[in-house]
């Protein structure tokens, strides 16, 4: 039973105490009453010479006195019931007492719950926060290199030929490679060498398409944006357009096996540092 249950027995038992003892003290007075009239019948009787007279106030006496017993054999059963109703009542003041220390006991597990639920809470959030600026500084770290690797683009005074190659699967979450394209085409066209440096672009690229875009196109920077993983590996597209992982060692034999024009190979994708150290065994330089 609940606290507020247990509360209500206890008032329950204190009003029948109440209403018993206010009979008792209406029945006592009642006693006293019918004894004050036996007593003065009797008086009565003891005073009159008239032996009819002195019979019927004996009488009457009698008749008051046993209205007194009566009545008196009622406040007994009254204080038997009076004190049947003090002991239900220590009971249930016990179990009033059980049931609140009980329902405290709730109510601390229950903050100690919320604690540790805010607790958790708070360090996912700074999990989260700190994985955020974790990822807000990588792709500030790559926009920078970028921004390096055209100014470099620049300078060059040959022709040279950069491939953009972009992935984004339809599974994974969606990134700006146009946006990311339309800045490294305007990048080029507002530099001073842009005669000589020729732009080509291949979109939702699957793992087939590496090669042959490099033996098209012999660029001499290669630059392939989207995502990557943990493990170093890069996801590419499969004919539905879902992500396809392809190893960082294929990409590096993908490298190898294609132009030998190729000058420098920028990542811009998450977890690229992996793939960048194992290219740079086999080209000039690389960015990721």
């Amino acid at each position: 039973m609940s606290v507020d249950q247990r509360r209500r027995d206890v008032e329950r038992h204190q009003k029948e105490i109440a209403r018993l003892q206010t009979e008792k003290s209406r029945e006592e007075t009642k006693a006293v009453g019918e004894k004050k009239k036996a007593f003065d019948a009797t008086a009565a009787a003891s005073r009159t010479r008239s032996v009819s007279t002195q019979q019927s106030k004996l009488r009457e006496a009698q008749r008051y006195e046993g209205s007194a017993v009566a009545i008196q054999k009622k406040i007994a059963d009254l204080e038997t019931k009076i004190a049947r109703e003090y002991e239900r009542l220590g009971n249930a003041n016990r179990q009033l007492s059980a049931a609140q220390a009980q329902e405290q006991r709730k109510q601390v597990q229950e903050e100690k719950k919320r604690d540790a639920e805010r607790k958790r809470a708070m360090v996912a959030s700074a999990q989260e926060l700190s994985r955020v600026q974790g990822r807000l500084t990588h792709h500030d770290h790559l926009h920078r290199s970028t921004e390096a690797t055209l100014q470099r683009l620049q300078d060059l005074p040959e022709l040279l030929t950069v491939l953009f190659l972009a992935s984004n699967p339809i599974d994974q979450q969606q990134l700006r490679l146009d946006a990311e394209a339309r800045s490294i085409h305007e990048m080029v066209r507002k530099s001073e060498h842009r005669d000589v440096v020729k732009l080509e672009s291949r979109w939702a690229v699957q793992p087939l398409d590496v090669l042959q875009a490099i033996n098209e196109c012999r660029p001499g920077v290669v630059h392939f944006s989207g995502h990557g993983s943990e493990e170093d590996d890069i996801l590419f597209q499969d004919s539905v357009g879902r992500s396809k992982l392809v190893s960082k060692e294929a990409i590096v034999q993908t490298m190898t096996a294609g132009s030998g024009d190729i000058q420098l190979v920028f990542f811009n994708t998450c977890f690229s540092h992996g793939q960048a150290a194992a290219i740079v065994e086999h080209v000039p330089a690389r960015l990721g």
